[in-house]
């Protein structure tokens, strides 16, 4: 890893030109992120971007870029239609790509990891990833972004009640905001880089994300409560630009395959690691953590499934195949 970041660092300025000015070369593959580096999904990609480098051998080069140094997830997207990037990790605005994968916003859906892996092998790579390939994009594998939990300045939050009027940035999700919104709160969409000072200079009163990506960003150093809501476990999808993997060689698509499934397993690991180990980093920090009242949240919960239902088409059917695959 430590060989991989500093040859990145060697050309960061003549690689962040060129992704941006034309198509990488054909031997050179681009992985990049919009997350922290030290998040669960920065350090996933991570891990792809040495493990395919090390799969392919000296014949190609594989360069890694985190911390939003080639844009956004949306910014990502576009570049990966482009040929500009080759791999990136996609999470919530995934559903800006296809209604359906706004699945994953149903709040309290997903059981555990393997629910989730078992959601990816009969629901998102059968039906899902056919619906992005329509908008352009290649989904490879679904890994772990985490189960999301609320921090805040203002009060502990125990009851969608004690969400009335916060101002609580989302991803880019309409139904992620329309959830917020269901339980009071005042969500505002903004992109991840622009949390931190959002919340440091009280734009936002709080947020929600993965254990992993609070800690990562160091949000508990700008928040005073966290309330483990677990209400979306999200997760996050390895995908490329459908020209892109049309292009690839055969033994790169073999790679990048391979790599992605073992990766999967191994981000699982991690996230289920860091439930046990960062609620007490973020503890330490001075924040007050409380263990929210969950049926109150589910049961306020209704309204959204009702609408994945009504708005997206099959949407109660998606709804029940995955339920039914909970062990």
């Amino acid at each position: 890893m430590n060989t991989l970041r500093k040859g990145i660092s060697a050309g960061l300025m003549i690689c962040a030109m060129s992704v941006t000015a034309a198509p990488a070369l054909a031997d050179t593959y681009i992985v990049a992120v919009g997350a922290a580096s030290n998040s669960l999904q920065g350090r996933s990609a991570a891990k792809f971007a040495e493990d395919l480098g090390a799969k392919l051998g000296d014949a190609h080069t594989v360069q890694f870029y985190a911390d939003g140094q080639l844009g956004d997830e949306k910014e990502l997207i576009q570049k990966l239609r482009l040929g500009t990037v080759q791999f990136t990790l996609v999470s919530s605005i995934m559903t800006n790509v296809a209604p359906e994968f706004a699945l994953f916003d149903m709040p309290f859906l997903v059981q555990d990891r393997a629910h989730l892996k078992a959601i990816d092998t009969e629901i998102v790579q059968k039906d899902l990833a056919p619906k992005a390939e329509e908008a352009g994009l290649k989904v490879l594998s679904t890994w772990e972004n985490g189960f999301r939990q609320i921090t805040n300045n203002t009060r502990p939050i125990n009851t969608p009640a004690d969400l009335e009027g916060l101002k609580i940035r989302t991803p880019s999700s309409e139904w992620r905001v329309s959830m917020f919104k269901e339980w009071g709160a005042n969500p505002t969409p903004m992109a991840f880089s622009e949390v931190f000072v959002a919340l440091q200079t009280g734009t936002m009163d709080g947020q929600e994300n993965p254990l992993t990506n609070i800690t990562g960003a160091n949000f508990q150093e700008v928040q005073k409560y966290l309330s483990m809501t677990g209400h979306v476990y999200s997760p996050t999808y390895l995908t490329t630009g459908l020209g892109t993997w049309d292009g690839l060689p055969d033994e790169v698509k073999e790679a990048a395959l391979s790599v992605s499934a073992s990766v999967q397993d191994w981000s699982f690991s991690q996230g289920e690691t860091a439930d046990n180990e960062l609620v007490d980093k973020v503890k330490a920090a001075g924040v007050e953590v409380n263990q929210p009242d969950k049926k109150a949240f589910i049961e306020a919960s209704a309204p959204v499934y009702a609408a994945f239902a009504s708005q997206v088409e099959g949407g109660d059917v998606l709804v029940s195949r995955a339920q039914a695959l909970a062990k």
